[in-house]
């Protein structure tokens, strides 16, 4: 699966036309652009943490169906997600769970917890299947991630897409964000490098957030801090401290 940040390149198609569906197919695997649901028969996600995949419940039945729309490459006219910002690159393994590997390193970095390597590559194995817990299993929870549907769906069928995600090596991307920002109640952003957006210093450019909603944690008052991800041209992940 091949996916390449290129933001001047996606703007000049912006302002020319509607860019193609390849194009638009790179955006979302990448990141860079997201569904924006439009208008669903199905009901919203509750503001309710949900902590464990065995205790998710559906307030919704089962669908016929949704509607969305995809919305601009983020950080398109923002300039708030344009704001170079300086972090220290910590490395991920490329074994194809460097995007479940940086997010557990991420959250265990923020609680203050070193996780071994073998720590690792477990719960990064743990996040992966509870993804497909949700997504593949469970056909009425699967309806409360609707935005990670979409975003599955427009590029593969559902049952290829559970059969893939099984394995150890599955690359992760905007789907697997969307559901476990929501799954760990955490905040997740991303980042490119900024030499990635034509700019000549090392900082790193944010250009999408999963979770916000999650930035204020379970106890009043206290912040959840948020996990931060670099992706770069080469398919790839790290994590930014």
């Amino acid at each position: 699966m091949a996916a390449k940040y290129n933001l001047d390149r996606t703007e000049r198609q912006m302002m020319i036309g509607s860019p193609s569906n390849e194009t638009i197919l790179q955006q979302l695997r990448s990141g860079i652009a997201s569904f924006e649901i439009a208008a669903s028969p199905v009901a919203s996600l509750s503001g309710q943490c949900r902590r464990s995949t065995h205790h998710l419940t559906s307030s919704a039945a089962a669908s016929p169906g949704f509607f969305a729309r995809i919305g601009n490459p983020v950080g398109v006219g923002s300039p708030a997600m344009r704001k170079v910002e300086r972090y220290s690159v910590r490395k991920v393994t490329g074994d194809g769970r460097c995007l479940f590997r940086a997010l557990v390193k991420g959250m265990a970095i923020n609680k203050g917890m070193r996780l071994g390597p073998r720590e690792e590559r477990e719960s990064a194995d743990e996040l992966r299947m509870a993804v497909k817990e949700v997504i593949c299993d469970n056909e009425k929870e699967r309806f409360q991630f609707e935005e990670a549907l979409v975003a599955i769906t427009v590029e593969e069928s559902l049952k290829r897409y559970c059969q893939r995600i099984g394995r150890p090596d599955f690359w992760g991307g905007e789907p697997e964000l969307l559901v476990l920002s929501k799954l760990c109640c955490q905040p997740i952003v991303v980042y490119i490098p900024e030499h990635e957006h034509g700019g000549r210093g090392a900082g790193f450019i944010p250009i999408q957030e999963y979770g916000s909603e999650f930035h204020k944690g379970p106890e009043q008052g206290k912040l959840q801090k948020a996990v931060r991800l670099l992706y770069t041209g080469r398919n790839h992940y790290d994590l930014l401290v």
